[in-house]
């Protein structure tokens, strides 16, 4: 007995005196890059969301119809920045760049996106920031990899992780942000930078924790749903349903995105004259349905924590297309995720009006993965940003839904340079 208890001692000695060995990732250049790009830019996304939240104070003060001469002026002022310091481009050029310019993001737009951005969310747009933190976030990337002579797919990498941060910060989501950074890069192939993944996930898991200690914003659900629990296999069914009616609107915000573009097209005026344009229309809507106004990150639990009619909730769901439409085409500058989700949770509310027996919960779900998978072509990430930000917990009815969104879209998609090469 004695000697198998030495003999252990000594295995045991023999283990202890090895030196440990860690994954070789853990201290290497590339993971202290990525972890600094996270924390980097979870200082810029907290920062930006404090300014926008003052702005945002500020200009609420003016409503009844003050709100259309105070976005008409924040649209003016918004094109007069982007006419004189740069046009820093749309999600389109983002996407763009990362496909066809070596994953080069330029920061130099930074300036104009920044400046341009705050005005148009804070004075009630109906685009949010996560547009504007990506184009940031995503640009610093590049900018710490050039710094660091990166090139190749490792450059790219790590625009893509500062894309993920942005979009982390924003949806509170390490997970989801950064599939949804990877997924929105090409609408048929899901993520076709899969080197990125890790440098994504790295990044966004930094940024989350400096974005949330920088905010003090809460933890966890975003917004409050019913609770939901599973009595029927039929749910499967009943969210590819409500996702084929919410898929129709999808196809109805692409085509009113299409009409007001070529509208706006054909007016041979500066950018800042079409931001005026937008900003007094926008104004005209928020009046008349103030629910409409903002990116909807907090007017979406005012939605469901409302009592509206049949009607209303109609007009808030036709005329929030039209505001986000409008938006997107007319200069303003922002991100439409969340709005979208808006406009599927009104769409769900219309629907629990005709079948209330269904789970409200499930109605509302499957409407907002449905819309926002056929406009953005990015059904993995919508799940999982879905059952993070309203703690729906049965995510695979939301996966239906989106899978239902996603097959359904149309067959160009709305971010034309998701297309192939060839076909951009």
């Amino acid at each position: 007995m004695k000697l198998k208890r030495r003999r252990k001692l000594i295995t045991y000695l023999n283990i202890l005196d090895q030196p440990i060995r860690f994954n070789p990732f853990l201290f290497s250049r590339k993971f202290i890059l990525w972890a600094f790009l996270g924390l980097f830019g979870g200082v810029i996304a907290g920062i930006y969301w404090l300014v926008l939240e003052f702005f945002t104070h500020q200009l609420a003060y003016f409503d009844g119809w003050l709100v259309i001469p105070t976005m008409a002026i924040c649209g003016l002022l918004a094109g007069l920045i982007i006419h004189f310091i740069g046009d820093p481009g749309e999600i389109h050029l983002i996407v763009n760049n990362i496909r066809f310019n070596k994953g080069k993001l330029d920061p130099k737009n930074n300036p104009s996106m920044i400046l341009s951005s705050l005005l148009c969310i804070a004075s009630g747009g109906s685009l949010g920031p996560e547009a504007p933190l990506v184009q940031v976030v995503g640009s610093t990337g590049t900018w710490l990899g050039k710094l660091f002579r990166l090139k190749g797919e490792d450059l790219r990498s790590m625009s893509i992780a500062g894309m993920a941060s942005g979009f982390t910060a924003m949806f509170g989501a390490p997970l989801g942000g950064s599939l949804f950074a990877l997924e929105i890069l090409h609408h048929k192939h899901a993520v076709e930078y899969y080197k990125a993944i890790m440098p994504a996930f790295v990044a966004s898991c930094f940024s989350y924790l400096v974005f949330a200690l920088i905010t003090q914003l809460s933890l966890g659900a975003l917004w409050n749903l019913p609770s939901y629990e599973m009595v029927s296999k039929f749910d499967f069914l009943y969210a590819v349903l409500f996702a084929i009616v919410a898929t129709c609107f999808g196809w109805f915000f692409i085509f009113c995105t299409k009409t007001f573009k070529q509208l706006f097209s054909k007016l041979v005026v500066p950018i800042y004259v079409k931001t005026l344009i937008g900003g007094v229309s926008l104004g005209i809507i928020a009046y008349y349905l103030p629910l409409t106004r903002y990116f909807s990150h907090y007017e979406l639990n005012t939605l469901l924590l409302s009592d509206f009619s049949l009607k209303m909730l109609i007009a808030i769901l036709i005329f929030k297309i039209i505001a986000i439409a409008i938006t997107v085409t007319s200069g303003w500058r922002g991100g439409f995720i969340i709005p979208l989700f808006f406009c599927g949770a009104t769409l769900g509310l219309i629907i629990h009006q005709f079948i209330p027996s269904i789970s409200l919960s499930l109605t509302i779900v499957s409407c907002m993965a449905a819309i926002n998978a056929c406009v953005t072509r990015t059904p993995m990430s919508t799940t999982i940003l879905l059952a993070t930000l309203t703690g729906f917990t049965y995510f695979i009815p939301i996966l239906f839904a989106s899978l239902t969104g996603y097959f359904l879209a149309p067959r160009i998609p709305f971010i034309a340079s998701q297309m192939e090469e060839t076909a951009a």
